[in-house]
């Protein structure tokens, strides 16, 4: 029995719902030594800033029960270097690429997004208003509502690239941001980012993290993932991209039976690069098993 794995995100055609998360995959051109980069649905690239950040001190990743916590501060290249190393490489694979952005100001998100409209490999961009490590005023953008709304009709305003909007669990009602969002121009959702934690080395009575706090990832808030995106799918209409401690098909599952149309997976692709591809033919073979002869008659299906 032949089955169809194909998705729509923001009117980009998927040919697997499997795709990377921001931040743990680069470009993609070390993982490409390992796996077969076509058959990922799309590569979410590691958020590009204006200008070069340094990020935050180290130590900056500790390992803790079920997940890791990092603090990196989006730490990247800059647009410029973005641009002429990375994005050659990226234009030849031939999956649609999602640039996920971020900015310390709304107009610098704009400037993002004008530059890479010009870039033909360019499928959409992923608008990173949630990441807990990087504030604007005290605040992550994603967790006001106001600030929502104008930043992301703005960055619409800029492009023509679809924008998938990735939102912050740190709010009070994650799906009532994500109507925000909505209303605002965005054409998909991508929720979780990381949830805000903290390790301390009890010897040394200091923090494990050089910046003390970090963004929690892994199994451990699986869970709270998917209860959020089950809420959000009843809030919105557009396509929800589910990520938070994928690590094999199963969980990747209960993304799409909550609401989901595509998933991305992390934190588990640095122990197992495979695990992209993995899941890949294990959602082919619940299909088979269960009668199904497309994904999509799955999304949201959770009784």
């Amino acid at each position: 029995m032949k089955v169809d794995l194909s998705v729509e995100i923001g009117g980009i055609r998927l040919s697997t719902p499997v795709i990377t998360a921001s931040g743990t995959f680069g470009s993609g051109q070390e993982y490409s030594q390992l796996i077969d980069l076509k058959k990922i649905g799309a590569i979410t690239t590691k958020t590009i800033t204006y200008k070069p950040r340094a990020g935050n001190p180290p130590p900056r990743i500790c390992e803790t029960a079920s997940g890791l916590i990092n603090s990196i501060g989006l730490q990247n290249k800059g647009i410029e270097a973005f641009l002429s190393e990375d994005m050659p490489f990226l234009q030849d694979i031939g999956i649609p690429i999602f640039v996920s952005i971020g900015g310390n100001s709304v107009s610098e998100y704009c400037r993002l997004a004008k530059i890479l409209s010009q870039i033909e490999a360019v499928s959409a961009l992923e608008v990173n208003i949630s990441c807990p490590n990087v504030k604007s005023g005290g605040i992550i953008f994603g967790q006001d509502e106001r600030q929502v709304a104008d930043l992301v009709s703005q960055v619409k305003a800029s492009t023509q690239l679809p924008l998938i909007v990735k939102l912050t669990p740190q709010v009070a009602d994650i799906a009532r941001i994500a109507v925000v969002a909505e209303r605002a121009g965005a054409q998909a959702i991508s929720l979780i980012n990381t949830i805000p934690a903290m390790a301390i080395d009890v010897e040394r009575k200091k923090p494990r993290l050089g910046a003390t706090t970090g963004g929690l990832s892994g199994p451990a808030i699986r869970p709270i993932a998917v209860y959020l995106v089950y809420q959000t799918r009843k809030a919105v209409s557009i396509p929800i991209i589910g990520m938070g401690g994928i690590s094999s098909t199963q969980d990747a599952l209960e993304f799409i039976l909550a609401g989901a149309q595509a998933v991305a997976v992390g934190t588990a692709i640095f122990t197992n690069p495979s695990v992209l591809l993995e899941i890949t033919s294990g959602m082919a073979d619940y299909l088979v098993r269960h009668g199904y002869q497309n994904i999509s008659e799955l999304v949201g299906s959770v009784k």
